[in-house]
């Protein structure tokens, strides 16, 4: 390449990096599609309530702000089931403990049937009682109202 060809290729690259700067700068500051700009304008005439049907249409849900703040506010399903004397939901499960498995293993499997909350936290009071090496093998049935200390019981008896 002879240095009068790599001359006017840099000066083609200035070239179109000053085109390029110039309409990135000069050029209108927002670009809309023609889709967002008929929806603006059909926006703009519509009343609440036609807003509200169109939403609703599309499977939107519309509250006002007072109803949303009684929605946050209202107390959980469970809370007033056991107020108002029903009964609780008890998950019941067979825990297969396979050779191989750790405590972190039991943990997650007790996770997921909802019988505890949290199964890191269960892996960590086995490790803490000093029984992570006490797992067996075999099949234990659990309920989720038991407490941590009794599952530890069924587990590693």
């Amino acid at each position: 390449m002879t240095s009068n060809s790599l001359r006017s290729f840099a000066g083609g690259l200035i070239v179109a990096a000053g085109v390029c700067a110039a309409v990135y700068y000069l050029g209108p500051s927002e670009v809309k599609s023609s889709e967002s700009v008929d929806s603006e304008v059909a926006s703009a005439d519509l009343s609440v309530d036609e807003m509200k049907v169109k939403l609703g249409a599309e499977g939107y849900v519309i509250h006002t702000e007072e109803e949303w703040n009684q929605y946050t506010t209202a107390e959980p399903a469970e809370q007033q089931q056991e107020e108002a004397g029903e009964e609780k939901i008890i998950y019941r499960t067979i825990l297969s403990v396979s050779s191989g498995m750790t405590s972190i293993d039991v943990g997650n499997a007790l996770e997921q049937a909802k019988i505890i909350p949290n199964g890191w936290e269960f892996a960590q009071e086995i490790e803490k009682r000093g029984l992570s090496n006490e797992l067996r093998p075999g099949l234990y049935e659990i309920e989720s109202g038991k407490s941590v200390d009794e599952i530890i019981a069924i587990i590693f008896q």
